[in-house]
């Protein structure tokens, strides 16, 4: 049942304004490719999976052994993130490299980890999205959030769109 602060006390629809509205919002095949997307980022093996790439492209041996997982268990999950277009596959002979997809991936990583961390700092409870790994000073350092030098600022104001 709704509490009475979470629903409205009058009914009053504003149809020019449901209308003007429903002509904006997501389509549903972007809808189920979102849900689909979130969906596979909502298993930590993963979201480590693809912290490990951001660092840069892997075999999937050096994946395994990196986060102490088999070369099966990596591969099988690998493979679902490669039919969601979040990682690319490149082969070398016999062995078989992946990194991620495009730089859309990172930047909604270092978002999403940056919303994860701004919870932590205001002390609601939230469940790490990444491993880190201490650094010589004492901070914590990941690839997720690494950027070349002047790559943050000159997407910041093209990250407003919608657009692909």
């Amino acid at each position: 049942m709704f509490k009475s602060d979470e629903v409205c006390d009058l009914v009053h629809i504003d149809p020019a304004r449901v209308a003007k509205l429903r002509a904006v919002l997501v389509s549903a095949d972007d809808v189920a490719g979102l849900a689909d997307t979130f969906s596979a980022l909502g298993d930590p093996t993963r979201v480590r999976i693809l912290d490990a790439l951001s660092h840069g492209e892997l075999c999937v041996c050096d994946l395994a052994a990196v986060l102490g997982l088999t070369q099966s268990a990596v591969s099988h999950q690998l493979r679902l993130l490669r039919g969601l277009r979040l990682v690319r596959p490149r082969r070398d002979g016999r062995m078989m490299f992946y990194a991620l997809d495009d730089r859309h991936i990172t930047s909604l990583f270092r978002q999403t980890l940056q919303h994860v961390e701004e919870g932590k700092r205001v002390g609601s409870p939230s469940t790490s999205l990444r491993t880190s790994r201490e650094t010589g000073t004492g901070s914590r350092e990941t690839g997720i959030l690494r950027l070349r030098s002047g790559q943050a600022g000159s997407r910041k104001a093209k990250a407003g769109g919608r657009g692909r």
